[in-house]
């Protein structure tokens, strides 16, 4: 090659190390900007390993969280950075700074609900009033909705429902509204299994099979209880009452008393209704 193209190359290289014209603008733009991304990417990486290693005892939450926060800081700073390098960008601050009373409020007004649902998530981490995983019912357009806390970022709570649906709600709405978090109640609350018995079928006996039934799958400590509370033509009707641990606990004691309770009651020979169902008494999150 000729000494000609390595002048060139040499000029190319350093107007591009040359923060003052606009090939080197823009290659300082290119390079702050992939290490950027890298440190977002590398804390990223680290908060997987954190919660994987410590997923037992670490605040999922408030990690994810910061997680997120430390990477738009990244993006802050390496945004702030360029616009200290580059003397174009520096002359046009301090011409800004002749404005800045009208920048700031423009800005504010476009950006309030950007920085009311910022501020809200990081009061939602603060003081905690539910955690990844938690089961909310929150007040949604349609109605009351309860899901399943799948994440918390900068400006929005995401609930998994029942059906797979997705609750996107902004931050700002879930620290002002109440919402009922269903995984802190340690309460036990009483669950009820009603059972149609055939009128020739031995009602003690059967009682007696179906209180060992709730004894042996009841999950927190309260005594059973199997009354008779409706005669009809359609036979002797039993209710069957066990306690669960809280209201998360019910739904999974409903299925295995009734469960349990038709194997054994087809055991000892006692005949249930065809039309026998299963009813439980509502419960106020305040009982």
């Amino acid at each position: 090659m000729s000494d000609n193209f390595w002048l060139q190359f040499w000029h190319f290289v350093v107007d591009l190390l040359d923060y003052s014209k606009p090939a080197g603008a823009v290659f300082y733009a290119f390079v702050l900007g992939f290490f950027a991304w890298l440190a977002g990417r590398a804390v990223r990486l680290a908060v997987q390993r954190f919660l994987e290693r410590q997923s037992s005892s670490a605040d999922q939450t408030a990690v994810r969280f910061l997680a997120q926060l430390a990477r738009l800081a990244v993006w802050i700073f390496a945004f702030l950075a360029y616009a200290h390098l580059v003397p174009a960008l520096k002359d046009l601050g301090g011409a800004g700074l002749l404005s800045v009373g009208v920048v700031s409020i423009v800005v504010g007004m476009a950006a309030q609900n950007t920085l009311g649902n910022l501020i809200a998530g990081m009061s939602l981490v603060l003081y905690r009033p539910f955690r990844l995983g938690d089961q909310l019912q929150v007040n949604a357009p349609g109605g009351l909705e309860t899901g399943i806390v799948e994440n918390i970022s900068l400006g929005y709570t995401i609930l998994r429902a029942a059906d797979e649906r997705r609750l996107v709600i902004p931050n700002s709405l879930m620290a002002s509204q109440t919402i009922l978090n269903l995984s802190m109640s340690s309460r036990p609350v009483p669950c009820a299994a009603v059972i149609t018995l055939d009128h020739e079928a031995d009602v003690d006996k059967a009682r007696q099979i179906l209180i060992e039934v709730a004894r042996q799958n009841s999950t927190a400590p309260g005594t059973p209880a199997c009354r008779i509370t409706n005669l009809s033509g359609a036979g002797v009707t039993v209710t069957l009452t066990a306690w669960a641990a809280n209201p998360l606990a019910a739904p999974d004691l409903k299925c295995s008393l009734l469960e349990a309770a038709k194997k054994q009651l087809d055991q000892a020979g006692i005949k249930i209704h065809r039309d026998c169902g299963y009813a439980a008494p509502r419960v106020s999150p305040g009982a």
